[in-house]
């Protein structure tokens, strides 16, 4: 009886937050098989992609501090309504134009929906606030959300490659523009807004110090990564600008009384472990990933390495691995009760260190690929759920929505630090490779050896910060002072 009432309080908590989650997990999936044809349709080169994929990130960066704190200051639900009517226009006007200025600046914006999930995380623990077992609670929660996330990654995928094939661009771009529309209205009618926002005043002053840091940073990663970059000091001093500016941020932040970020969250026994963690799973999560498509597809006969896989073989890969991050996401809550969240997100991030360094000796066959990606998925997906389901637990009560933003936003800081790394050492592979160059692939197998061996460590980095969070931490046995005190 109490595990069905359980069950029950779980899905009226969760609402019809899984399919805005599905939506999120479509836009993921949905463009990667057409970017070719949104070159051509642009009339750019291939190479000038990678500038969607750069400046979403960016602005990814800047938007999850600002919507997270708006969120526990006036409600999560206004706030997760507001980012996806903003993704909604910004995704209307790619059918419409072949500018690749105007297409740049829509896909940039439609990076508000990074928000969603922290906001959803933060909206389900404010409202579980009288329920027995919030932790429980918010875990299966996270759980399912993620499940709904990769599914709809997924499908998006598939569909993608599907539409694009038999019908003309514009209209396939109309499909996740139309369900990000259904998305709002899903929300507006169907989430229950967060009870008792804390209100206060926003902090513009931290806004604009931290998004100055992060554009500098973020953008001298970039200006890195361009041909000369490497050896280019301004490049370097871009980069360096934008750390030095995070000083004047934390001086202002450590004196204002209700702060963007309260940056001593940062030297909390459970929450610095998890931001930690946060960033080094950023490394493998979202940096890794061109380069394990681009090595499947390299073709053994002319580099001596690689799976020489077509397409719809490497999509398979991928389909796989995000399986096993479904697998991972939904088992979390279960391991979790059986063991501590704690000791689960450290066995998390031991897989995907692991399953990275199974690359090593195991990378031959297509086999060994898959069964590797299996090993990170599963690590993979807890970690996606259970970083800011325990954020959201550890943190003060009126820094919820903060907590679970700062998991995404010190990830995607993470990933865009070692995409430019992997991006330089893969850059060098192709400057050694024996006269292959012109075949366009990442790099020699070294680059993608660095690629592997950075990711295993960091996981395994991640693992080791983990020992050292208070054992009851993230659990309903902590109590309340405790969970909320910032050392």
């Amino acid at each position: 009886m109490t595990r069905t009432r359980t069950l029950g309080t779980l899905a009226t908590v969760v609402g019809f937050l899984a399919f805005v989650e599905f939506t999120s997990g479509v836009l993921q999936g949905f463009y990667t098989p057409m970017l070719t044809d949104i070159a051509r349709h642009l009339g750019i080169h291939d190479a000038d992609v990678n500038w969607l994929e750069g400046t979403q990130l960016m602005l990814s960066a800047l938007v999850v501090p600002a919507f997270a704190k708006l969120g526990d200051m006036v409600g999560h639900k206004r706030m997760l309504l507001i980012s996806t009517a903003l993704t909604a226009a910004a995704a209307l006007v790619l059918p419409f134009t072949d500018s690749f200025g105007v297409f740049l600046a829509a896909w940039t914006l439609m990076g508000f929906y990074v928000v969603w999930l922290p906001l959803e995380i933060a909206l389900i623990w404010s409202r579980s606030r009288r329920m027995e077992g919030r932790s429980t609670i918010t875990a299966k929660a996270a759980g399912l959300l993620v499940a709904a996330l990769e599914g709809g990654a997924i499908i998006g995928a598939l569909a993608g490659g599907q539409l694009v094939d038999v019908l003309p661009l514009s209209v396939v771009l109309l499909v996740p523009a139309v369900l990000i529309l259904v998305c709002f209205f899903v929300i507006l009618f169907g989430v229950k807004e967060s009870p008792d926002p804390v209100g206060g005043v926003f902090d513009t002053v931290g806004l604009v110090l931290i998004s100055l840091a992060l554009v500098c940073f973020t953008g001298g990663l970039s200006l890195l990564r361009v041909e000369g970059g490497l050896t280019n000091p301004w490049s370097w001093a871009v980069v360096v600008l934008g750390l030095l500016l995070v000083i004047p941020f934390v001086l202002w932040e450590l004196r204002h009384d209700d702060p963007l970020i309260d940056v001593r969250m940062f030297r909390s026994p459970a929450l610095g472990p998890v931001f930690l963690t946060a960033g080094l799973f950023g490394v493998s999560v979202l940096g890794a990933q061109a380069p394990l498509s681009t090595f499947a597809r390299t073709d053994p006969a002319v580099y001596g390495y690689g799976l020489g896989t077509t397409g719809f073989a490497t999509s398979l890969i991928i389909g796989v691995y995000l399986i096993a991050m479904i697998v991972g996401a939904l088992s979390f809550p279960a391991v979790a009760r059986r063991t501590s969240p704690r000791w689960t997100l450290l066995a998390a991030s031991v897989l995907v260190g692991v399953g990275f360094l199974l690359f090593l000796p195991l990378h031959d066959t297509y086999g060994q690929v898959i069964a590797n990606m299996v090993v990170v998925g599963l690590g993979s997906g807890a970690l996606v759920a259970a970083l800011p389901a325990a954020a959201a637990s550890a943190a003060p009560a009126t820094q919820t929505g903060v907590a679970t933003g700062l998991t995404n936003s010190v990830k995607t800081v993470g990933g865009a630090i070692a995409s430019c790394v992997f991006g330089i050492a893969l850059l060098q592979g192709v400057a050694t490779s024996a006269g292959s160059a012109a075949e366009g692939t990442a790099g020699s197998l070294a680059g993608y050896v660095t690629v592997w061996i950075v990711c295993g460590v960091t996981a395994l980095v991640a693992a080791v910060a983990l020992v050292f969070v208070p054992k009851a931490a993230f659990t309903d046995r902590v109590v309340a002072v405790e969970a909320a005190r910032v050392v």
